[in-house]
């Protein structure tokens, strides 16, 4: 009796049409448990009564989904890892009107659930769908009328597991239990799906935009080569990428069923355990694309004796922007540098900006502070997004006691590091960020929790401030470290980028009161620190780090008398890692040391660029061992943000670029070229250094902008398109859009307003 009254229930779950919720729903698989790594499928067939011309839906999901309509593929791994803040989640917008027809429609989605903690994502612990599109012709929401069920194919291979900071499994896929082209044909037979709850209950929380584009696909491609290195038991067939890319790898294969495959790269173990995929074989000719992406120079298909690999390719996926930008000259390790920069840092873009694509993806903001300053001269302005979205987490992370903390979002990990987090709100993170996009509502949403967050700094009766543990004190790989003195030279920074927020939003009693704080801390900072040789904590007691001397110059702590003793320390021992040796550079090219500071670059950085194998920079300065030893890693690229910011020396000064200035400092390098895509247009200047008696420039400036235009030598005269505008000190008849905005003794600034390209030649003296 009991056995007939389940069956006849499960009939009507199964079979029976349910009543459709007015709201779209949370649903899930009636045979979900949430366990990790669960993969669950979804349908619905709908009728259209007229194909619309746009029709928006919105999608949510824990974790990501993979999108058909009519069988058509509509997204790769939509979704971006939760969550916007702890208790949210994020949105897809997606438009389907290109895939829907008059009458009969099917929609089909998996959903991979990733349930598990990690530094760059916060599980809600039920693994669910939610989808909601509504047009005049048709309604599509996700409730029990949808079908569902879990994947049976996925499991999780018995191997070792990726280490504890990805929230990602290893995926399995076995063919003997897969379902062929099911998102193609409609399942009536699923049970219906199970309504968990509606938008904004927990424990999804509220809905909140992407932000980001959704990735870019780049299509199956072939390797550049593959090998085949036999063994006892298993072939392993090692295709070579062409730079170190997010792949998805794909095979074609003959096999008898039951063979396992297992599909890596280089880098899965190269320092910690990260991800890998397995494929179990069915009998005949068969194909598996992986859907888990992961990331190397080398991808590893590892063939049990029987199978024959009949093609292996890859699927190249990353975050949808270009590189547009770029800097040539006539030096080979410069253009290594800034090339291999520049393919770093697209690597470490996807859901936020990462410290590293292997090891654990998370968005530590030292690293994004240098991440996000290389992308606005390396890649196309649809970047911008990746830092914004960044931002806005960091705050709507903040702890009720005002701190904040990275990496976020996370959910096994949060503990402050001041010394970021400083970073983070300052002068070269949040700051820059609005003086290259203008973005000025972003700097109002968050400024708020900025000043909270400075403000909880405690000063000491002398006005410096005082010692912060945060979660982890750490101010930067490597030894000799001055953490005390780093954070009171980070905090001046970020006082400075708040000065310059409080004043583009107006809050000018902010912005007089924050200046007094900086009066008052500058002279403490010297009276405290200044030892005569250097700067120095007086209660750190190992060798003068070069670090600290850095920060006090690009922050305007050391004013330039303290220049030559300053430069005797930066000839002395390095301590500085990759991630910090940018400030060093920086600094040694507004000392007026730019030569040294080329020189300096090429010593520390060139075992790196010229590294064999490698189109990425490290985490330290060799491939292993100290900084943690990854192969990937962005904060290593300031030299790309030094070459075009100094050497070309394009910069913006008013915000989005309204006003910039270019003023090269060739530092040896005797022809150059950049181009910086801005939000007003491309940007490019070329110099020529290689005549004593004449600097050349090429200068395209965009609509809407002016260049103020400088020079690196003291000049006698300026002629720009072939006119003399300038002589022995002295503006000639000037066209209306030519005008003076400095002088020095060494010559003139000139504002040009005239958008397209100026040819500017500057006869030395």
């Amino acid at each position: 009796m009991i056995r007939t009254l389940i069956s006849i229930i499960t009939f009507i779950i199964t079979f029976c049409p349910a009543k459709a919720s007015a709201d779209a729903c949370w649903i899930s698989t009636s045979d979900n448990a949430d366990k990790a790594n669960t993969w669950l499928c979804f349908q619905k067939e709908f009728n259209v009564d007229k194909k619309p011309d746009s029709a928006l839906a919105r999608i949510a999901c824990d974790s990501k989904y993979w999108l058909w309509l009519n069988g058509r593929q509509v997204v790769i791994e939509g979704a971006v890892k939760r969550g916007p803040n702890p208790t949210d989640t994020y949105y897809d917008d997606i438009d389907l009107s290109p895939y829907l027809k008059k009458g009969k429609n099917l929609v089909s989605v998996l959903v991979w659930y990733f349930g598990k903690q990690g530094f760059s994502y916060n599980p809600s612990g039920r693994a669910a769908l939610f989808f909601d599109c509504s047009d005049g012709n048709f309604s599509l929401k996700s409730d029990n009328t949808w079908r569902g069920k879990m994947h049976p194919a996925y499991f999780t291979p018995d191997t070792i597991a990726p280490n504890f900071r990805l929230p990602e499994s290893n995926i399995g896929f076995d063919a003997r239990r897969d379902m062929p082209d099911w998102e193609k044909s409609y399942h009536a037979q699923w049970p219906a799906a199970v309504e968990l709850g509606h938008e904004g209950d927990a424990p999804w929380g509220r809905l909140h935009h992407r932000v980001i584009p959704q990735w870019k696909d780049f299509g199956l491609k072939k390797y550049t080569s593959t090998e085949v290195r036999p063994g006892p038991y298993c072939d392993t067939l090692v295709a070579t990428l062409p730079y170190n890319a997010q792949v998805m790898p794909y095979i074609a294969l003959e096999a008898p069923e039951g063979k396992r495959i297992t599909i890596k790269t280089d880098n899965h173990d190269f320092v910690e355990v990260n991800l890998l995929a397995q494929y179990v074989t069915r009998n005949g000719a068969q194909t598996y694309e992986t859907k888990g992406w992961i990331n190397g120079h080398k991808v590893f298909y590892i063939l049990p004796h029987g199978v024959k690999a009949k093609k292996v390719m890859y699927r190249e996926t990353g975050y949808d922007t270009e590189f547009e930008g770029y800097f040539k000259c006539d030096d080979d390790f410069a253009n290594q540098l800034w090339d291999k920069a520049q393919r770093t840092l697209y690597i470490t873009m996807r859901d936020t900006y990462m410290d590293c694509p292997d090891r654990e993806r998370a968005q530590w903001w030292g690293d994004e502070v240098n991440e996000s300053g290389e992308a606005f001269y390396a890649l196309s302005t649809s970047s911008h997004k990746l830092m914004k979205k960044g931002m806005y987490e960091l705050i709507a992370w903040q702890r009720p006691d005002s701190s904040i903390h990275a990496p976020v979002p996370a959910s096994n990990y949060d503990s402050e590091l001041p010394g970021q987090m400083l970073a983070s709100v300052g002068q070269y993170g949040f700051w820059n960020y609005y003086l290259n996009t203008g973005d000025l509502k972003t700097i109002s949403d968050l400024y708020d929790g900025v000043n909270r967050y400075i403000s909880s700094w405690r000063k000491l009766p002398d006005g410096t401030v005082a010692n912060r543990e945060g979660g982890w004190q750490w101010g930067d790989w490597g030894e000799n470290v001055d953490k005390q003195g780093l954070y009171n030279a980070w905090y001046y920074i970020a006082l400075k980028g708040q000065r310059n927020m409080a004043l583009a939003l107006n809050r000018k009693n902010d912005a007089d009161s924050i200046a007094a704080v900086m009066d008052s801390f500058k002279k403490a900072f010297n009276g405290k620190l200044w030892t005569g040789n250097g700067y120095r904590h007086p209660e750190y007691a190992e060798q003068t780090d070069d670090r600290l001397q850095a920060l006090a110059v690009v922050g305007g702590l050391a004013d330039s008398d303290k220049y030559h003793t300053l430069m005797k320390l930066f000839k002395g021992p390095r301590h500085a890692s990759p991630y910090m040796e940018k400030y060093v550079l920086e600094a040694l090219f507004m000392m007026g040391e730019g030569k040294y500071g080329i020189e300096r670059m090429k010593e520390r950085f060139s075992p790196m660029v010229y590294y064999p194998g490698y189109t990425t920079l490290f985490e330290g300065w060799e491939p292993k061992g100290f900084g943690g030893g990854t192969v990937n890693h962005a904060w290593s690229g300031g030299g790309l943000t030094i070459l075009s910011q100094y050497v070309c020396g394009v910069s913006p000064i008013e915000p989005a670029f309204a006003e910039w200035a270019v003023k090269p400092c060739p530092a040896g390098i005797k022809n150059a070229e950049t181009l910086i895509p801005t939000v007003r247009g491309n940007i490019k200047v070329a110099y020529s250094d290689d005549d004593p008696l004449r600097f050349d420039m090429e200068v395209t400036i965009p609509a809407t902008t002016a260049a103020h235009v400088g020079f690196p030598y003291p000049v006698q005269a300026v002629k720009i398109d072939g006119k003399k505008v300038w002589e022995n000190g002295s503006a000639l008849s000037l066209p209306q859009w030519i005008s003076i905005s400095g002088t020095t003794p060494d010559g003139p600034t000139l504002r040009i307003d005239k958008p397209g390209r100026h040819k500017i030649q500057a006869f030395r003296r």
